[in-house]
């Protein structure tokens, strides 16, 4: 049988819910304990906690006297520094331009082992506790986009985005939008971790990059978490004779 989901955890969904769809802000006061408490039929304890944990996740920010805030994300630019191509490039004077190869839906049935591990998903609990009518819902989404530097492709990206967290994610135009300056404005990031690998490009990647098979490539593999839980994991490829990391200690 499905388990009911706690009363305080239901507060905090919401809460994220509203913070992602845009209505809090950061830096905006949320409802008051009071006003949650009557919203949920719950007591204050209750909402305390909710707000206590999100507080922790430093997603909320608790203020004596003045209420509770969406909480700035100063750490989008410390903590966490999210490369954004589009941006990299034009300031290097280079004619940037984005081609999106596909996108698509995930559902739990579609999930491998690599994702499953990433996004810590029980994809047999998930298929458990829908209906045989939800079996097509979407658990991730995933896009796959080639970056072009004055005409020629620099970078290769796989992206994977928590379809619960950002249900909009998947109708954006990513020929436009940056993925990574779309994740930014839209979820608070609060940490991240990475691996760059040296390899040689498999014959799909090579043919999307424009270079020879088993030409090496640089990937850089990349998840970001929000609220505690991976929001994305990227793996971006990178043409080996095109493109360096490079930075300043």
């Amino acid at each position: 049988m499905t388990k009911q989901v706690p009363a305080y955890q239901r507060i905090k969904n919401a809460i994220l819910d509203n913070i992602h769809s845009g209505k809090w802000q950061a830096g905006e006061a949320i409802s008051t304990e009071m006003a949650l408490a009557e919203e949920f039929d719950v007591s204050r304890m209750t909402v305390n906690r909710a707000l206590k944990e999100l507080s922790e996740e430093r997603v909320l920010e608790r203020r004596q006297g003045s209420g509770t805030f969406v909480a700035q994300q100063q750490f989008n630019h410390t903590f966490v520094e999210v490369r954004n191509i589009a941006q990299d490039l034009k300031s290097a004077n280079r004619d940037y331009q984005a081609q999106v190869v596909s996108k698509r839906v995930i559902t739990a049935n579609m999930l491998d082992d690599e994702l499953r591990r990433k996004f810590a998903i029980d994809s047999a609990a998930i298929t458990g506790e829908r209906s045989a009518a939800d079996s097509s819902a979407a658990v991730l989404y995933e896009v796959k986009i080639i970056h072009f530097a004055d005409a020629q492709p620099i970078q290769f990206e796989e992206r994977w985005v928590d379809a619960q967290k950002l249900p909009e994610f998947i109708e954006q135009d990513f020929s436009i939008i940056n993925t990574s300056e779309y994740l930014i404005a839209k979820s608070p990031l609060e940490r991240g971790s990475y691996t760059i690998q040296a390899l040689a490009a498999p014959d799909d990647i090579a043919a999307l990059l424009q270079i020879a098979p088993q030409s090496p490539t640089l990937v850089l593999s990349r998840q970001t978490y929000s609220a505690g839980k991976v929001l994305t994991f990227v793996k971006m490829w990178h043409a080996g004779e095109r493109y360096q990391f490079s930075g300043e200690l």
